[in-house]
């Protein structure tokens, strides 16, 4: 019997695990699967580096404008007063502008308190969204590299690095601008009547941030979205109308709510001559800019700057926006020009309107508006260009090696280099880097080009020399704007050219104050200061002037302070900045007369005397306002000439105020208090 060799059955094979995917960390990281590797690291580095130089020194500022940081202040205190956008607690008067920017601060304070960090930090973190978005908006159709590059300029630019660090309306503005159209695009490039919706939405919470200025950007919106949307005829010209619909409801909710409710249950509408918002919005916040016929102005015409073509790159406005304007013109024309035979739905093409139009009307009409005009209200520009920049480097990179490439390139690159130069010779500050720019930025541009020829190891080189000619200047005037304060109502980034606005409204805490310690919050000085304003001190000591608020001593704070509960306001000042320097040193409640500058009716000589019968004002401070010296009110000079003749003044730690409980007598003079002392 032959012996069968039995052989056991193969052990079976263990079976691998699958890889497990990788974690939320790990896919924050990398970024898809298609970007490079370095793409992600990439962005992160930017926004994080943005984010630290944003809030390096941030509370040199102070309270940055205190006419906002006065109502923020209120905000945090009442939820009327933040509603309404008052400019106190009890809601005596609003600022000039819609609260949307002051809603996102006042609940900041509310949940931090009230400090300069807590007031200033959500403006950087909308600066760092805004750089996301830029990116964002170009890395899609044009790659990675194109998008760290228009973030960068966007980071970059002067005017952005201000106003991201500072408390007016527009870094909010220039947030949901961008957001609106990053949104665009895609809804261009879904043929979405749903995204479009959301960019009327978007637009109408910019109204409800600065009113007519979000508008600039509209009309290339809806023409881009309705040339260029992958979708039919019907389809977009409902999602145009879903646009216009949201953008309505957005804004008109609460025009509507304020328009409606009766005038003696809501504050006065900062700005107006009729207690109307809507004749703010089309008056003083709208034709009055452009026709420089705003009642209540403090200057007009010239008194703005020279009006014309080339406002943009004057001495005012010119190193705060213009570094990149001329490339971002000429990569916007050879990326119109090399889209030009691609399809209606093509969305390069559809972005180059967007962005472009953007940058064309809005430069056209801050160029041309003869009404007031802040240089940096420029930073409305700066997504614009940084897209432009960007997204048009890239197209006319991807054809280099052809004439329709390389020309743009090397004129783009000459033009930055030759424009740095001209605003680094504006000031005396930058002599060695505006020869390295102009140096740098020329031989760049000639070696695009001849770009084809030169040895392939050489490219990443010139590229890189092109970039830094480009960013240099723009980087060194926001170096010096990160290492100084900024305070006031006209303030400007970067150093000193000796032209119109130059230099800015710099300074530490608010009234010179020199710096904010306590973590950010400035203090009361040991005297009372002017501020950097225009507004003269009258009567013995005013409290500031019209373009800056200063910080009441402690004396002040003091007398404010006794028996407070007693009163609805504290104390009445003509003039919001003066108002607003008591306010944030006492955080109580102080009557802005006539909001503002001093012009606007609010409240009428008989209103105000109605209040000091009720015993509701306690102090009345001297001096300060402009009283409706520009067209507007005069009731603010019919104020203070009453309180004046009828009630006894008083010296507060150095500065006067009249006492609305005492009346003046025959045998009464003026009376010297200190510390703590209610007269």
């Amino acid at each position: 019997m032959d012996t069968m060799t039995l052989t056991p059955p193969p052990a079976a094979a263990t079976p691998r695990r699958a890889p497990s995917p990788p974690s939320r960390l790990t896919r924050l990281w990398r970024g898809p699967e298609a970007d490079p590797r370095w793409a992600r690291p990439a962005l992160l580095g930017l926004l994080a580096l943005t984010a630290a130089a944003y809030l390096w020194n941030l509370s040199a500022s102070g309270w940055a404008n205190s006419f906002y940081s006065a109502a923020v202040q209120a905000g945090s205190q009442s939820w009327s007063a933040l509603f309404y956008g008052a400019s106190d607690a009890a809601g005596s008067i609003t600022v000039d502008k819609p609260p949307a920017s002051l809603w996102v601060m006042a609940l900041s304070v509310r949940i931090f308190g009230l400090s300069s960090w807590s007031i200033l930090v959500p403006q950087v973190l909308m600066g760092v969204a805004s750089v996301a978005l830029v990116h964002a908006s170009v890395k899609r159709h044009w790659g990675a590299g194109a998008g760290l590059l228009a973030g960068a300029v966007l980071a970059l630019t002067p005017v952005a690095v201000l106003m991201f660090r500072f408390n007016n309306p527009d870094a909010l503005l220039v947030l949901l601008m961008t957001a609106a159209a990053w949104a665009t695009v895609h809804a261009i490039e879904r043929g979405s009547i749903r995204w479009f919706a959301l960019v009327g939405a978007l637009i109408g919470l910019g109204f409800l941030t600065k009113t007519l200025q979000v508008l600039l950007v509209v009309p290339f919106l809806g023409i881009a979205f309705l040339v260029a949307a992958d979708t039919t005829l019907r389809r977009r010209v409902i999602g145009s109308l879903a646009g216009v619909g949201t953008m309505l409801l957005a804004a008109g909710w609460w025009v509507a709510i304020v328009e409606l409710v009766p005038e003696s249950m809501r504050p006065y509408i900062g700005g107006s001559q009729t207690n109307s918002f809507l004749e703010l919005t089309f008056g003083y916040n709208g034709l009055g800019r452009i026709n420089g016929e705003e009642t209540g102005s403090v200057g007009g015409g010239n008194g703005w700057g020279q009006t014309g073509l080339f406002r943009m790159f004057e001495s005012g406005s010119g190193g705060q926006i213009s570094w990149l304007i001329p490339s971002a013109l000429v990569l916007l024309a050879a990326g119109l020009w090399l889209r030009g035979r691609s399809p209606r739905t093509d969305v390069r093409r559809a972005a180059y309107l967007v962005w472009g139009g953007w940058l064309v009307v809005t430069m056209l009409v801050f160029s041309f508006m003869a009404g007031i005009f802040h240089d940096y209200y420029t930073v409305a520009l700066a997504p614009a260009v940084a897209v432009l920049v960007g997204a048009g480097a890239a197209e006319a990179w991807e054809r280099r090696e052809e004439s329709v490439g390389s020309v743009p390139l090397a004129v783009a690159t000459a033009a930055a280099g030759v424009w740095g130069f001209v605003l680094l010779s504006r000031t005396t500050e930058y002599g060695w880097l505006r020869v390295a720019v102009l140096a740098v930025g020329l031989a760049a541009a000639f070696l695009l080009l001849v770009i084809a020829r030169v040895h392939v190891r050489a490219v990443p080189i010139i590229a890189a020399a092109a970039i830094a000619a480009g960013l240099a200047g723009p980087a060194a005037y926001s170096a010096t704007t990160l290492a100084e304060g900024h305070s006031g109502s006209i303030v400007t980034a970067g150093p000193s050219t000796g032209g119109p606005g130059g230099g800015g409204a710099r300074g530490g805490a608010p009234g010179g104050g020199g710096g904010a310690p306590d973590g950010g919050r400035p203090q009361a000085a040991g005297g009372t200061g002017t501020g950097t304003g225009t507004g003269t001190p009258q009567g013995g000591g005013g409290m500031g002037g019209l373009l800056d608020a200063s910080t009441p001593s402690t004396e002040v704070v003091a007398a404010l302070s006794a028996d407070a509960d007693s009163y609805t306001w504290v104390a009445a000042a003509i003039g919001s900045q003066n108002a607003a320097g008591l306010q944030l040193g006492s955080e109580l409640p102080v009557m802005a007369i006539g909001g503002f500058n001093g012009s606007d009716p609010s409240p009428t000589l008989e209103q105000f005397q109605e209040y000091v019968a009720q015993g509701r004002i306690h102090y009345f401070a001297a001096g300060g306002g402009m009283g409706g010296g520009m067209g507007g009110s005069g009731s603010a000079s019919q104020i203070s000439t009453w309180v004046q003749e009828n009630f006894t003044e008083v010296t507060i730690g150095g500065s006067t105020f009249y006492d609305l409980t005492q009346p003046a007598t025959s045998s009464s003079g003026s009376t010297t208090t200190g510390a703590g002392t209610d007269v």
